[in-house]
Parts: structure tokens; C-alpha cells; sequence
């Protein structure tokens, strides 16, 4: 019996989201599809930044002046994010709104600021301005100007509901994206042993020009890089990923991706990663000993070199890297 196969998309959380579902009945694949939109939304109206009305909203409205009391899912949230921070040293961090505002990527694509303004945004950045009430799923900013943006892992959250969604709806074959960037695979496609990905080239807009191929299954790929939105200024571009630790954007660095078991923890590590850099690969998989990751960068010939995590002998490696002239590969010891 062959099985059915429904394609749905959705926009939410400022991307476009697409699910490929295969089961026996199509109808209840698109009553599945419609659920999961229906909650990513539910959580696009909750978590979002630019939503007036949104829990996050409320919290940087208040929580400067008084602890607020939100509900425990956004609690669990804000705890997880908390202590990654923390194993990140600081290279993940949820309150990198201010300096979002000051380099002018809040619904921008990005001006120079100066120094001054820098290090002015940045007296209100950092997680230790969030202090959590774990009693009272109560949450508050010991400094006016902090501000939560949950950006950088709203969508690999929403994912992982989403995926647990759809193995509540006894779904066994399905792969969900949101904007590229996050992705999550159930399973496999009836037509192969896993899903594979195509992770394209940065910097370059064309379809078909990839710098590897990515095997999924029960397991979610995420990517950072800063190919999307930038400026130039005095002859060096300036991406929108920002390095809270120092106030500005990250270095040259191309693209990072992690495959983890969950979304929210590769759009952690793979944010991360770009921030520290290819040193990096070795501490994220003794924090995520399933994860396996890859890090592009300029070589000093300026060439793109590819760096894979460390792989331990059990484990399939997932990132097949396409080899072309104007790259080069390098293995993590």
C-alpha cells in the first residue's frame, strides 16, 4: 500500500514554515498539518518580540519594575536559556535586544554605531540582569533597558512542540523547516533510510552550489550564519549575529550547523558556534555528546574551510561534505 504524502506551509515567527507528512490517510495528514500550525502560531504570538501584546512583550514592559509571574512552559523556557548561557559562556544570550536595537537590525538591515553607544547598549545585556523565582514562575530585570528576545531559539522551541505534536499524532514520517534555518525529521521518508538536506554555500544566492549534505532522522539541524541580513562600512560587512560578550558582530565567520536530538538545543549551539568559533566544536560535544557539528570559515588563503566536531567511533558521521575547488576540509582532533 502506498502511502500518502501532504506538503502544508504557514508563515509564523517572521520565516516560512514548511512540513512534509507521509501516512495512510491524507485528510488526517492535513487535520495533523493544521494542529501544528495552529500551536506554532500559538507560540508565535506568545514568544514574539514584536508582538505587543506577547508574554515577552509584557515581561520587558515590567519586569524592570516588579517581578512578573508568566506561566511554567515560558518559565521552563527562561530556565533552559538561562543555563545555557552559562555553558556558553555567554555566547548564547537572550537579552542581546539592546545591542539588536543599537547596530540597527530591529526591522532594519543594520547601521554603524559608536563606541559609545556600544558599550551603552551593553550595560544592559547579560543574563545575570534576569533573575528567575523558580517557587513563583516569577521573572524579573534588576536594570530599566534589559530586554528578552527570544529569537535566536524561538523557532527550534517551536519545533520541538511541534515534533512532540506529531508523534502525539502517531506520526511516523515527517520532516518540518522553519525558514531553512531550523529543521526537525521524524523518522524517514518511505523511499529512503534518512532525510537528506542540502546545506547550501554562504554568500551565494544561486540554488545548487552546497558545501555538504546532511542525514536526518529523529533529529533536528540548525544553522547560524549571517548571510541574511548585514551592511557594509569602510569596506567590511557587518552581519546581525552579535557577540554579546563584546557588543559587536561576530568575526568572519561563514556558517556554524549542529545536528542535536532537540531543536532548541542546535539553535543554541549553532549560535554558539559561530560566536566562539571553530575551537568551539570540541566543548559543544562534551555538552551535547550526540551532537555533531560544522563550522565554515575564510582560511588565510581565502578559501572556505569545512571543520567537523570530533566524532566517537560509534557514531555515524551525518555531514557528508561536498568537495569543490575553493575549499578545503579539516577534521577536529
Amino acid at each position: 500500500m502506498s502511502l500518502s504524502r501532504v506538503i502544508a506551509a504557514h508563515r509564523a515567527m517572521g520565516t516560512r514554515f514548511e512540513l512534509i507528512l507521509y501516512g495512510e490517510r491524507e485528510r488526517y495528514l492535513q487535520g495533523v498539518a493544521e494542529e501544528v500550525f495552529t500551536e506554532i502560531s500559538r507560540l508565535d504570538a506568545k514568544l514574539s518580540y514584536y508582538n505587543d501584546t506577547s508574554d515577552i512583550n509584557d515581561l520587558n514592559l515590567h519586569a524592570a519594575e516588579r517581578m512578573v509571574q508568566v506561566d511554567p512552559p515560558l518559565y521552563q523556557l527562561l530556565e533552559q536559556a538561562q543555563q545555557w548561557s552559562a555553558k556558553t559562556g555567554g555566547a548564547f544570550d537572550i537579552t542581546v535586544a539592546s545591542l539588536l536595537h543599537c547596530w540597527g537590525f530591529v526591522g532594519g538591515m543594520g547601521k554603524m554605531p559608536s563606541p559609545e553607544q556600544i558599550e551603552m547598549a551593553r550595560e544592559c545585556v547579560g543574563m545575570h540582569h534576569v533573575h528567575l523565582y523558580p517557587d513563583l514562575y516569577g521573572v524579573e530585570f534588576d536594570q530599566e533597558g534589559v530586554r528578552i528576545d527570544l529569537g535566536s531559539i524561538g523557532k527550534g522551541y517551536a519545533i520541538d512542540c511541534a515534533a512532540e505534536l506529531l508523534r502525539d499524532y502517531e506520526i511516523t514520517s515527517a520532516l518540518l523547516h522553519g525558514g531553512t534555518s531550523s529543521v526537525y525529521a521524524i523518522g524517514s521518508p518511505p523511499d529512503a533510510d534518512t532525510w537528506r538536506i542540502a546545506l547550501q554555500k554562504p554568500f551565494v544566492e544561486a540554488d545548487g552550489e552546497h558545501i555538504a549534505y546532511i542525514s536526518l532522522k529523529d533529529n533536528s539541524l540548525s544553522v547560524s550564519a549571517p548571510r541574511n541580513k548585514g551592511f557594509e562600512y569602510n569596506g567590511k560587512r557587518y552581519g546581525h549575529v552579535l557577540d554579546a560578550r563584546t557588543g559587536y558582530p561576530v568575526p568572519d565567520h561563514l556558517l556554524a550547523a549542529t545536528v542535536c536530538e532537540s531543536a532548541l538545543v542546535g539553535d543554541v549551539c549553532s549560535t554558539a558556534l559561530l560566536t566562539r568559533g571553530v575551537e568551539w566544536l570540541n566543548t559543544f560535544v562534551s555538552l551535547v555528546p550526540n551532537g555533531q557539528g560544522l563550522f565554515a570559515h575564510y582560511g588565510s588563503d581565502g578559501e572556505i574551510c569545512l571543520q567537523e566536531s570530533p566524532l566517537p567511533d560509534e557514531q555515524n558521521r551525518v555531514f557528508e561534505l561536498i568537495r569543490e575547488q575553493g575549499s578545503r576540509e579539516t577534521s577536529s582532533k
